[in-house]
């Protein structure tokens, strides 16, 4: 596979004329394929200890309770796994694609939860204890209506957005970043990701910009907190690993796409930043359910 559209994509039930649907469910089993959609996601999950969770290209396992906020788009996936519970409690919350379009989300008082927003696209972990303290106001979404329902919601979503120790799971989103107006850092962005799989050197793409050198460099580590090669790498490694998920090609292959001219090098920066070697990751994924 190649891309999103050869993922499943959900149809949500959501209809033009609703802001999001509450799914609230106890479970026997995880058992929906990797999957994406246009809407946003609030994922809560408790007594599901040991379920795998696939968000774009993280790996992880879920404890006790938890909660995640998926992106727009964004592929994900959760499986029975080491899970032994019978009772998994899901709430699920499904807003509509432009619900955090809408102006009055523009404001200033409201910036924590638009700022989340744009960030959800690697998708967000919340801690343990943001997940207990919003559980309640969760629960209590599937007994109200109206306006006392979006109420609710927008205070869920601000003390989400407000909250510390958020984690972003997909390290690095490949397609759906997005930036505040058009500056420089989106020039950069467009540029290498349409250039990624060649040699670019930091000459080009100062020149791009119509940088010097040096106010380029000190330009990218201030934005992205990285140096121009880790910044670049990260997206090769990105789409190295969407495509170890998707693709039936070599390793050696993907890496050479992927821009990378040799493999010992591709393994050794793929270690660093994905914890595990190319052939290990993409086992991780072996027998997950995909629509083709």
């Amino acid at each position: 596979m190649s891309k999103n559209s050869e993922i499943m994509r959900e149809i949500t039930p959501l209809s033009p004329e609703e802001s999001f649907l509450v799914f609230d469910r106890v479970k026997k089993h995880f058992d929906f394929p990797l999957h994406y959609h246009p809407e946003v996601e609030l994922n809560f999950i408790q007594k599901g200890k040991g379920v795998r969770r696939i968000v774009g290209d993280h790996v992880g396992e879920v404890g006790n309770i938890e909660l995640v906020l998926i992106g727009p788009n964004l592929p994900h996936f959760w499986s029975d796994y080491r899970c032994k519970s019978k009772r998994i409690h899901e709430i699920t919350v499904q807003f509509s694609a432009d619900f955090f379009d809408q102006s009055f989300l523009k404001k200033r008082l409201l910036k924590p939860i638009n700022d989340m927003y744009r960030e959800s696209i690697r998708g967000i972990l919340f801690s343990e204890e943001v997940a207990e303290k919003v559980k309640e106001p969760l629960m209590s979404l599937t007994k109200v209506s109206g306006f006392e329902s979006f109420s609710l919601m927008m205070n869920i979503l601000n003390e989400l957005a407000t909250s510390t120790n958020q984690t972003h799971l997909s390290s690095y989103s490949i397609d759906n970043e997005t930036f505040v107006d058009e500056d420089d850092m989106k020039l950069i962005y467009d540029y290498l990701h349409s250039n990624f799989e060649r040699k670019v050197t930091l000459d080009e793409i100062a020149n791009h910009v119509n940088m010097s050198i040096v106010t380029f460099n000190r330009f990218i580590k201030k934005r992205t907190g990285k140096t121009f090669i880790n910044y670049l790498n990260e997206i090769r490694v990105s789409y190295a690993a969407r495509w170890l998920i998707e693709k039936d090609t070599s390793i050696s292959e993907i890496a050479y796409k992927c821009g990378f001219n040799n493999i010992a090098n591709f393994n050794k920066i793929f270690k660093t930043l994905k914890k595990c070697t190319p052939s290990d990751f993409r086992n991780q994924f072996t027998g997950i359910k995909k629509i083709e």
